[in-house]
């Protein structure tokens, strides 16, 4: 019987901009502190971008709004460059679909801060 696989303790690193929010309870309204895309894809993207770690290369700082948002719903045309703009509308609405944007925080993840 081969030996059993060691599990890693050691914690995962995320760099993420000094003003974003903290990061909300699991189940809370998303406030763009951006962790679930700097941990991991989502579906859409890992088909796009073809990774399954993140950070998600559509993971954009906004300073205006002072959070993360997916470059997937506010720019599909950057990253599907053959996009017509006629149907960038039709992407926001699939991408919005298909990351469950709005149902709220599934981020389980346990933040440290090293400030």
């Amino acid at each position: 019987m081969p030996p059993a696989a060691e599990s890693s303790s050691a914690p995962t690193v995320i760099h993420l901009h000094r003003d974003a929010p903290a990061k909300p309870a699991p189940g809370a309204e998303c406030n763009g502190c951006g962790v679930c895309c700097a941990l991991e894809t989502c579906p859409a993207a890992r088909l796009l971008f073809r990774q399954a770690a993140g950070p998600c290369p559509a993971l954009a700082w906004s300073a205006d709004e002072r959070r993360y948002r997916c470059g997937l719903l506010t720019a599909p045309g950057h990253y599907l460059r053959w996009l017509p703009d006629p149907a960038q509308a039709l992407a926001r609405h699939l991408f919005h679909r298909w990351i469950a944007a709005g149902i709220g925080c599934d981020c389980s993840a346990e933040i440290a801060s090293t400030d």
